[in-house]
């Protein structure tokens, strides 16, 4: 009877293995399911979806800083218009690919592409680091496309793959086939491409504030970001980048990388006075032992320099003659002459202060108008700044319209020096810009407009046409002669020239006096440059009239050349200071 028994449980127990089912394992799916559908409420779902959509709005998110810190990084060595050219075209090409290639990267990785963003990020500021000194081999085209594509190209190939994967365990509802297809893709671009734009707007003002706000700090910050949105044990690996960044990365502005970098530049006879990053760019002082100047660079550009076995005299030597032209503008032949101490003027931009200072010298009531306001501090401390009136540092189109409103008429002179990296700043060179400057020059006024720029280009007709629309008597000058063996071969005509108009037509030409020895004030630099020369045919500045005028609403006609004209500048500026003194930002 017991071999029986236990015959019956064995056939049970192979009975029950065989066809896996009993009522008491019927049972308890039946529970299992009845727990699961208690459980799969829609508070339930709505915390799983809201994780879901959280963790791809942050992806995307961070990507959108990163690429406008990326930008910000590259800058000081190539210029932010080169570094634009292939910027957006990069990372449509690494988000494309990450998106179709996420289960294949999925499958072929070592790890996750959401644990494998760390450790790309960290690497970044290392990898710009090393390839920075290649700049002068790379080039402005080639050198912002290899850099990206080794740093913030791999970053938005491994976001896009792991938004894709959270994207696949989002309930879409009853949405068609071909728009819960296409949705998840066209929304994620949307909203790269919205907190790239955010970024950009808000990042701008806070650049310089405190470390966190400056290039390397922000990809720190970005980096430790990152590790905090997917930790694991890959981590450790990302350990080694870190510290090079912290310890060794000369870009980190804290006092003992600065300190090892002035050390670097002193073996080259070159020091750095100070460096600061602010809302217009990088802003270095730099002075050059062997060749006796001292420069101030703002991202890839000169703002001004001096000689300095000239200071402590009544005026600074610039580096550059077209400073000195400026102030020709003090010279131009008016019916009524008016006296030094008597006259106003307006300076819009500053530089390193060599009009504005020099204009107060002569006891001129000078107003300068600086966007930067480290700019205006660090020409206060190293390049002796003379002033008789608060700055004004603000926008100079919001100034200047709302003063041409309130105090028409009001200045004897205005110059207008303002330019960035090979391009000029569109909207200070609009119509309506200088239809506001014209407002605030008194009937006998005269302004100075120094333009830089290719004049091989269609953009600095457009510009002086615009010029001409507003002040109708114009002459203009070159900082040098043309070099017209140069201009063949290269196809640039990259100089400074000054254009001088008048107010009104009346009265006849544009003339100027001759410099005198109170115009000079012991100055070599001003014995030469003040009385002009290199006059340009006004002709060829005229161009087409099928350009026309540079209006406010139709900056895009000079904008498209602006490409040309910065790889042309950034050349210009490798042969006026060395790679090294660039790349060591």
């Amino acid at each position: 009877m017991a071999n029986t028994k236990s015959s019956e449980k064995n056939v049970t127990a192979a009975g029950e293995s065989a066809d896996g089912f009993t009522p008491e394992r019927f049972e308890r799916e039946l529970k299992d399911l009845a727990h699961k559908a208690r459980s799969e409420t829609f508070s339930h779902r709505l915390v799983e979806q809201t994780g879901v959509y959280v963790r791809i709005v942050l992806l995307l998110g961070l990507l959108g800083i990163y690429s406008h810190v990326s930008q910000l990084n590259l800058s000081p060595v190539y210029g932010s218009i080169p570094s634009s050219i292939w910027h957006s075209k990069l990372l449509m090409g690494g988000c494309f690919a990450g998106w179709a290639a996420n289960v294949v990267l999925r499958r072929y990785l070592p790890i996750g592409t959401l644990k494998a963003l760390p450790i790309v990020a960290v690497c970044i500021p290392s990898i710009q680091h090393y390839l920075g000194p290649h700049s002068q081999t790379f080039g402005p085209q080639w050198g912002p496309v290899v850099t990206e594509a080794l740093t913030l190209l791999p970053l938005s190939v491994l976001t896009a793959a792991s938004a894709a994967d959270c994207w696949e365990d989002a309930r879409l509802g009853r949405l068609p086939s071909f728009i819960a297809d296409a949705a998840p893709g066209i929304s994620s671009w949307a909203l790269f491409r919205y907190f790239e734009h955010r970024a950009g707007i808000h990042l701008s003002p806070l650049i310089g504030r405190t470390i966190i706000f400056t290039r390397i700090g922000l990809e720190m910050f970005l980096s430790v970001a990152y590790a905090g949105f997917a930790p694991s044990k890959y981590l450790i690996y990302a350990a080694f980048p870190f510290l090079h960044t912290l310890l060794l990365n000369t870009h980190l502005q804290s006092t003992a990388v600065t300190n090892r970098l002035m050390g670097s530049m002193m073996s080259h006879e070159w020091l750095l006075l100070e460096r600061r990053e602010s809302i217009t760019g990088y802003i270095s002082v730099v002075q050059s032992l062997k060749q006796g100047f001292r420069a101030m660079r703002c991202d890839h550009s000169l703002l001004g320099g001096e000689w300095i076995e000239h200071r402590g005299g009544r005026v600074s030597e610039p580096i550059y003659g077209v400073f000195v032209m400026l102030e020709a503008v003090r010279m131009a032949v008016t019916d009524v002459p008016v006296a030094d101490k008597d006259a106003h003027a307006l300076v819009i931009g500053l530089g390193v202060g060599t009009t504005p200072s020099t204009f107060v010298s002569h006891g001129i009531n000078t107003t300068l108008v600086e966007l930067d306001p480290v700019v205006h501090e660090l020409a206060v401390k190293y390049f002796d700044l003379k002033e008789n009136n608060p700055p004004v540092l603000q926008d100079a189109v919001t100034y200047t319209a709302s003063l041409a409103k309130t105090a028409p008429a009001t200045y004897d002179y205005i110059v207008h020096d303002v330019f960035t990296g090979g391009a000029e700043p569109v909207d200070l060179f609009t119509l309506e810009f200088f239809q506001g400057l014209h407002a605030l020059l008194k009937p006998e006024g005269t302004i100075a407009i120094n333009y830089a720029g290719d004049l091989a280009l269609p953009t600095p007709k457009v510009i002086y046409r615009t010029i001409k629309n507003v002040f109708p008597t114009c002459r203009i000058y070159r900082e040098t002669p043309v070099d017209k063996q140069a201009v063949k071969a290269s196809g640039m005509d990259f100089t400074n020239v000054v254009i001088f108009c008048k107010k009104s037509s009346s009265g006849g030409p544009l003339t100027f006096r001759k410099p005198t020895a109170k115009d000079v004030l012991q100055s070599p630099s001003r014995r030469e440059y003040l009385t002009l020369k290199n006059e340009v045919p006004e002709q060829d500045m005229l161009g087409p009239e099928e350009d026309g005028i540079l209006r406010r609403n139709e900056t895009g006609k000079v904008v498209k050349w602006h490409e040309k004209s910065a790889v042309g500048h950034w050349a210009l500026m490798r042969s006026s200071i060395p790679a090294f003194v660039w790349e060591k930002w």
